[in-house]
């Protein structure tokens, strides 16, 4: 079995609800389906598994990056297990965390972690479905002066233009798993 195949499973059985009766999601949308990823992303595997394999499209699309984040909790543990994998593989990335409101005290800081203007980064984020809060993490990154190389998401719904609303504002966008991975047609 594949890394690929080995997360799929891990995510239907630690992250995918199917219910009869709708999960209203962050977008406001209701779905009979909901991921909450972060019940893969925080296992030992699962961070194991998402390090890897984001590692390795990050590689395959020959991607040059000083760094990986996005908005926090979502992005936080796959920007850290690509921090972690890329360290292993001798071509280190950092990681990086987008706070959803400026620090109140200190530096006043949006952004955690070792980066700094001009610095090529990815946008990373767990779920991607509007793409608003991918979006967020796009303007306060580019705000702070990081040049963007790119979108990818854990997963991608395939519904409500998410993929096509950042790729509007001129970045690519890939996605590691869609929805059809996991035998859903958001069309239906």
């Amino acid at each position: 079995m594949s890394e690929r195949e080995r997360l799929i499973e891990l995510i239907k059985a630690r992250s995918y609800k199917y219910s009869e009766r709708p999960f209203r999601l962050s977008s406001g949308a209701y779905s009979n389906y909901y991921f909450n990823l972060k019940q893969t992303t925080y296992s030992p595997e699962g961070l194991y598994l998402v390090g890897k394999l984001v590692f390795e499209k990050i590689q395959e699309l020959g991607l040059k990056i000083d760094a990986i984040g996005g908005l926090t909790m979502g992005a936080d543990p796959i920007a850290f297990a690509v921090a972690r994998y890329s360290y292993d593989m001798k071509t280190p990335v950092e990681a990086f965390v987008i706070r959803k409101e400026p620090k109140g005290h200190g530096t006043m800081s949006q952004i955690e972690g070792n980066v700094k203007a001009g610095d090529r980064v990815i946008i990373i984020d767990d779920v991607v479905t509007t793409g608003a809060s991918t979006i967020k993490a796009i303007n306060v990154a580019k705000e702070s002066g990081l040049i963007i190389a790119g979108v990818i998401a854990l997963l991608d719904r395939c519904e409500q233009n998410g993929r096509q609303n950042i790729e509007a504002l001129g970045y690519p966008f890939w996605s590691i798993l869609t929805v059809f991975d996991f035998g859903i047609n958001p069309k239906n």
